[in-house]
C-alpha cells in the first residue's frame, strides 16, 4: 500500500511544481518518486500477504510482481519523455501527473482483493488516460481518439458494473474468497444469473485489454494519441488490465471452466487473426503496432484459456518482454517522425546506414515481438504456448502458429526498409542520450530474459 499511496501523494506534488514553474523538476522528481514506490515494493515482498483494508486489497508475490514491473516500465516511459512533453505543450505538468494517477490506478488493479476495488482502479486508471489522449487539444485526430476512447471506455464499464451486480447478488459480496467459497459449496446449484455475471465481465474485461471484437477503439486511439501515451497504453494499462483479468480468473472461476472456456476460446481466435491479418494490410507503422498489440493480447490470454499453476509466471514474462519491445518500437517512432515527419514504412529507409545504433535496437524489438528465439519474446511466446498444448488445445496451438509467422512477415518489413530501401535524404537520425540509455537497457534486458528467463521467473513468483 506503501507504493500506491507514494504514488498518490507524488501527483499532487508534481502539480504544486509545474504550479511554481519548475519545469525542470519535474522529470526528477517523478523519477526519484516512482524508484521509491519501487523500493517500497521490494520491501513488502517477504512481508506475509494477508488481505488488507477489510479484505479490500492484497499484497502477495503477484501483485508486487505486476506492480513492479508496472513501475520500471514507467520509468523507463518518462525517461524518453525528456523534451518530448515540452515540443506539445507549455504545461507538461499535467502530463507526469496524469500518468502517475493512472499507474496508481494499475496497482490498484494489480492489488484488488474486491470487485470495489477492481472498478476503482480501472477508473482512476482509465480516467486519465481519456484525458492524455485528447491532451493535444488543436489536433482533431488527439481529440477524437480522447472521444472514442472515453465513449467506449464508459459502454464497457457499464457492463462490468453490470457483471459484478449479477455476481454480487449470487452471492452477497464482492469480496473475492466469499464468490470462490460460493462455489465451491454450490458445485452444482450455481445461480444462472451468476453465469450471466460471468458473461458481462468478461465482455468488460476484453475491452480493457483490447481483445477482439471488443478492439474497435483500439487502433484509433492509439493512432491519435501521443506516442508516448500511446506506449503507456500499450504496455503499462495492458500488463495491469491482464493482471487483474488473471486474478479474477484464476482465483475465483476456475471451477466454472467449462461454462467461460468456449467463450473465451472463440474471442482468443477472433483476436489473433483480426490482430495480425490487420497489422499485415497497415502501410502505417504506428497502426501496425496498434493493431499487433490486438495479436498480443490474444497471446496473452492463452495463459487465461488454460489456468494452471505456471498461468502467472507466463503472463508475467510476456508482459516483460512485450513491454521492453513496445517501448524500443514507439521510442524509435518518435525519433523518425520528428526527421521525417511520418509515420509510414517509408520513413525507416535506409535507417540502417544512417543510425546504425537505433536500426538494431529497433531491429531487436521487431525480432522480440516476433518470438525469436534468443529474444524476451521467444520465451514469452514458449511459455504461452506450452500453457496451451498442456490442455490439449490442438487447433488452438496451429492456429496460432499460422498467427505467429504472419506476425513474423509484417515485423520483418521495419527491418527490410531500414536495411534493404533507399533512404530518401542522408540527414542522420538525431539520438538524444535519454534514448540511448533506455534503448541500451531495454535491449540489454531482452537478451537477458531470452537467454537467462530464470532470472526474471525467479524474482517474480
Amino acid at each position: 500500500m506503501g507504493a500506491i499511496i507514494t504514488l498518490s501523494l507524488l501527483g499532487i506534488l508534481i502539480l504544486y511544481i509545474g504550479l511554481y514553474k519548475a519545469k525542470n523538476a519535474l522529470l526528477p522528481v517523478s523519477i526519484l518518486g516512482l524508484l521509491i514506490a519501487l523500493g517500497l515494493e521490494a520491501y513488502y515482498w517477504n512481508v506475509e500477504a494477508l488481505p488488507l483494508y477489510k479484505g479490500m486489497v492484497i499484497f502477495d508475490h503477484f501483485s508486487l510482481s505486476f506492480s513492479m514491473i508496472c513501475i520500471a516500465l514507467t520509468i523507463l516511459i518518462l525517461l524518453l519523455s525528456k523534451e518530448y512533453f515540452k515540443a506539445i505543450s507549455d504545461n507538461i505538468a499535467e502530463y507526469y501527473t496524469l500518468i502517475l494517477f493512472s499507474l496508481t490506478g494499475a496497482l490498484i488493479v494489480c492489488a484488488y482483493h474486491n470487485f470495489a476495488m477492481l472498478f476503482i482502479g480501472l477508473e482512476i486508471m482509465s480516467v486519465a488516460l481519456y484525458i492524455l489522449a485528447g491532451i493535444r487539444r488543436t489536433d482533431k485526430v488527439s481529440n477524437e481518439a480522447s472521444l472514442k476512447y472515453f465513449l467506449m471506455g464508459a459502454f464497457s464499464t457499464g457492463f462490468l458494473l453490470f457483471g459484478i451486480t449479477l455476481l454480487y447478488g449470487s452471492t452477497g459480496s464482492f469480496d473475492l474468497e466469499v464468490i470462490k467459497q460460493y462455489i465451491i459449496d454450490n458445485p452444482t446449484g450455481v445461480s444462472s444469473i451468476f453465469y450471466g455475471g460471468i458473461l458481462l465481465l468478461l465482455v468488460g474485461l476484453c475491452f480493457k485489454v483490447g481483445a477482439a471484437p471488443f478492439h474497435f477503439w483500439t487502433p484509433d486511439v492509439y493512432d491519435g494519441s501521443p506516442i508516448l501515451i500511446t506506449t503507456f497504453m500499450s504496455t503499462v494499462v495492458k500488463i495491469a488490465s491482464f493482471a487483474g483479468f488473471l486474478k479474477l480468473f484464476s482465483t475465483v472461476l476456475v471451477p466454472l471452466n467449462e461454462f467461460w472456456t468456449p467463450v473465451l476460446l472463440t474471442v482468443v481466435i477472433i483476436t489473433l487473426f483480426v490482430g495480425n491479418v490487420t497489422a499485415l494490410m497497415q502501410t502505417s507503422y504506428k497502426r501496425m503496432l496498434a493493431y499487433s498489440s490486438i495479436s498480443h493480447a490474444g497471446y496473452m490470454l492463452f495463459a487465461i484459456l488454460s489456468i494452471g499453476p505456471n498461468s502467472a509466471s507466463g503472463i508475467l514474462m510476456y508482459s516483460a518482454a512485450y513491454g521492453l519491445a513496445s517501448i524500443i518500437s514507439f521510442g524509435a517512432l518518435i525519433l523518425v517522425k520528428r526527421q521525417a515527419g511520418s509515420d509510414s514504412f517509408e520513413s525507416f529507409n535506409g535507417l540502417g546506414k544512417k543510425n546504425p545504433w537505433l536500426a538494431f535496437t529497433i531491429t531487436i524489438s521487431m525480432l522480440s515481438l516476433a518470438g525469436i528465439p534468443l529474444t524476451a519474446g521467444f520465451i514469452g511466446k514458449f511459455m504461452m504456448f506450452s500453457n496451451v498444448m498442456n490442455d490439449y488445445h490442438t487447433v488452438l496451438l496451429i492456429l496460432a502458429g499460422i498467427n505467429a509467422a504472419v506476425g513474423i512477415y509484417y515485423y520483418l518489413r521495419v527491418v527490410v526498409h531500414m536495411y534493404f530501401m533507399k533512404a530518401n535524404d542522408e540527414e542522420k537520425v538525431a539520438m538524444p542520450i535519454n534514448f540511448q540509455i533506455v534503448f541500451g537497457l531495454a535491449v540489454i534486458l531482452t537478451f537477458v530474459i531470452g537467454v537467462y528467463p530464470d532470472v526474471l521467473l525467479l524474482f517474480g513468483m
